[in-house]
């Protein structure tokens, strides 16, 4: 799957927020909700417009950004 079939990043739109193509539901709205436990049909009735698809994209598109730069950890003390 290629996330950028179901997400876009457009400056117009959501302020330059990712979000899912033809919605405006961030990505991180659907990240949010999978990190606090919901499920993928929770999160599809709660948001009728999004396809299973569409969450997938978004991890996709976490996976990659995740990529992208590295975070500096905490040190144990």
């Amino acid at each position: 799957m290629d996330w950028r079939d179901n997400v876009t990043v457009d400056p117009d739109v959501c302020h330059g927020k990712a979000c899912i193509r033809g919605t405006r539901i961030f990505v991180t709205v659907i990240l949010d909700n999978l990190g606090a436990g919901r499920t993928q049909e929770q999160i599809l009735a709660d948001y009728p417009s999004l396809k299973p698809e569409d969450i997938r994209a978004a991890i996709a598109y976490a996976a990659d950004m995740a990529r992208e730069r590295l975070l500096p950890l905490r040190q144990s003390a």
